[in-house]
């Protein structure tokens, strides 16, 4: 009998995350399926015995070490550019997966060639019930470019209740678990290495709809995501590379004539939003944080304006909605009410 071709390859980055694999890679042994799936760890030059563990335990498991802590861009593009299976699925050291997992999202870009990438429903690992910060059940971008998900707005984070279920076209696919052709990721360059990490993903996503793919989630597959494993959610550091991030993703993809006008908007909304972490958290570090994001970009605008743009139309419904105003303003906190 002839054995079926591994077509999807999961790849896990992992720095300094033993504890992480010891507690989330058994699910992922367990649940992925081996007639179809090859399990990768890409290790950024960790010092905890991660690599060890790995080979001790879990022999089975393909491991490549990347030279030095090259973070979540980078890091993953030398690992992929390794693997040479048509799917890749990029998942966090810190997510559970559920039995069947990856069938739906397989299928899913099986029966469809237009779509690019694809993510499941993410849980959380500590409250099931409930959506994950991290993409939730798929990801979207509005007016003024602020990231929000069919089960999470700003901080406030829906219970699952089915409400989100269906596949559904969405803007960006989560960085925590996502399948993305591999011919895809190769032709597009990966993640945009300036990112280092986070954001990385939706700029990844923006490009993905330039080539006309789309990007969908599979509610029927269903991973639980810890969220924080790297950067804590209340680490400046994370404040910084979100608010940095976001504005080169931005300034890359979108064009000059919108940005005239949404910029200074969007800087407004910025400055609110940089007092009210000062107030609510009680600490100037994420005030100063945001203050960075903006004098390093600032600092590098002509460069952002003239080079390495993207261009790419962005027409979605999303882009009649200005989060903050319906968040803050109108009290919307729920996907459903917006």
């Amino acid at each position: 009998m002839i054995k079926p071709k591994k077509r999807i390859a999961v790849a896990i980055l992992n720095y300094n995350g033993i504890n992480y694999l010891k507690k989330f890679l058994p699910s992922v042994v367990k649940y992925s399926d081996k007639k179809i799936s090859e399990l990768y760890v890409i290790d950024n030059n960790s010092n905890d015995e991660s690599v060890n563990f790995i080979r001790k335990n879990y022999p089975s498991v393909n491991i490549i070490q990347n030279k030095k802590n090259y973070g979540y861009a980078k890091g993953y593009n030398i690992g992929l550019s390794q693997i040479d299976l048509k799917y890749l699925v990029l998942l966090n050291n810190d997510v559970e997966v559920s039995e069947n997992w990856l069938k739906p999202m397989y299928l899913g870009l099986e029966e469809d060639k237009d779509i690019g990438s694809c993510q499941p429903k993410i849980l959380s690992f500590e409250k099931k019930n409930h959506f994950e910060y991290a993409g939730a059940s798929g990801g979207y971008l509005d007016f003024l470019y602020y990231p929000f998900c069919r089960g999470r707005i700003f901080n406030h984070v829906e219970k699952d209740e089915g409400q989100y279920n269906s596949s559904k076209e969405i803007f960006w696919s989560s960085g925590a678990c996502f399948m993305i052709r591999n011919k895809l990721f190769k032709e597009l360059g990966g993640f945009d290495e300036s990112f280092f990490a986070h954001m990385e993903e939706i700029d990844l996503c923006w490009r993905i709809k330039g080539l006309n793919f789309s990007n969908y989630c599979f509610p029927d597959s269903k991973v639980y995501h810890l969220g924080g494993g790297t950067l804590k959610y209340e680490n400046p550091k994370k404040t910084y590379l979100n608010f940095r991030n976001n504005l080169i993703m931005i300034l890359k993809n979108e064009s000059r004539f919108k940005l005239l006008f949404k910029l200074p908007v969007r800087f407004l909304f910025d400055l609110f939003a940089s007092l009210f972490l000062l107030i609510s958290k009680k600490s100037i570090t994420h005030f100063i944080s945001v203050l960075k994001a903006y004098i390093y970009i600032l600092i590098r605008i002509p460069y952002f304006l003239f080079n390495n743009r993207n261009l790419i139309k962005r027409k979605s419904f999303e882009d009649e909605i200005i989060i903050p105003i319906k968040y803050y303003l109108l009290g919307k906190k729920r996907y459903s009410d917006l």
